[in-house]
């Protein structure tokens, strides 16, 4: 296990960051950004990425980059495509040629949102957006390549490091008296820190046990489900019993509808995690849990 050589794109983001530190006691982590400069790891230019597939020659492919601006990629679909469908088919067939397992990040928004049932894997998609659109490309892509894969699905990611939606309620609710935030939404707010820490305890079972076939596609979010305003409303609850003085008085709960947007979301963002949790013997701990050590981190 020691030995591995992994190459891990999208560094720099909220899950990559959290993959520096969880992939590091599997192997040697050569990690790349979009402008890292003595390896190409720039999704927007994904032809060359096979030179640095061939330059590192890893064991292990885990790619962390996205274009994951979900209302721009209305404007820009081409530039999505890229890198959210080219770049991860290039990376697979690299993998296939050379045999290494390659892991990859999806979304909810391959969903269409409807009903209220958790989905599972095989359940039909129907994605609402560009951004859903390209990454079900993506995904496809690499299915059909045949390489080894894990692909994780995942929804409303969030990370201490960098912006996120509870320091936005934390900062609207020191300044205002009133909040008003969608409760029609439903999904598992899911750290960044449990995405990585799942991958490294994942690959470390499908390299150890290379007869098991467990290549393929696994939901992974953090236990339970809560719309919007619920999560809101926690991360005030949480601030204030850590201490945070804060201004606001209410907060109300309106419609997806209340806040047009370039692209349409998904209402039903919820992810059956029996598979993860049956085929890797892993827990998906409640979201809860998860938001209130990242709060306790940036309030401490």
């Amino acid at each position: 296990m020691s030995g591995l050589k992994i190459l891990l794109l999208g560094k720099g983001g909220q899950v990559g960051w959290e993959l520096q530190r969880a992939l590091a006691p599997l192997g040697d982590v050569v990690g790349l950004d979009h402008d890292s400069t003595e390896l190409h790891g720039d999704f927007s230019r994904p032809e060359r990425l096979s030179e640095t597939v061939a330059a590192v020659r890893p064991d292990i492919i885990v790619n962390a980059a996205a274009h994951t601006a979900v209302d721009k990629a209305e404007s820009e679909p081409d530039l999505a495509r890229a890198i959210n469908a080219t770049a991860p088919a290039v990376l697979a067939r690299c993998a296939a040629e050379t045999g290494a397992w390659l892991v990859h990040y999806s979304t909810d928004y391959v969903f269409d949102g409807s009903g209220d049932q958790p989905r599972s894997e095989d359940a039909p998609t129907g994605p609402l957006s560009v951004y859903g659109q390209t990454k079900l490309e993506g995904e496809d892509a690499i299915r059909a390549s045949g390489c080894r894969h894990l692909i994780l699905r995942t929804s409303w990611v969030y990370a201490a490091r960098g912006g996120n939606f509870a320091k936005t309620m934390l900062r609207l609710a020191a300044e205002r008296e009133r909040l008003t935030v969608i409760d029609d939404q439903i999904g598992a707010p899911t750290g960044a820190d449990l995405l990585a820490d799942l991958t490294a305890q994942m690959l470390r079972t499908a390299v150890a046990q290379p007869d098991l076939d467990l290549s393929g596609t696994y939901h992974a979010v953090a236990g339970g489900q809560t719309s919007w305003h619920g999560y809101a409303s926690f991360v005030v609850e949480q601030a204030r019993r850590l201490g945070r003085e804060l201004k606001v008085q209410a907060i109300d709960p309106v419609p997806t509808t209340a806040f047009p947007t370039p692209a349409k979301r998904p209402l039903n963002s919820r992810l059956a995690t029996t598979k993860l949790q049956a085929t890797f013997g892993l827990r998906l701990p409640p979201w809860q849990q998860g938001v209130e050590r990242m709060l306790t981190e940036i309030l401490g």
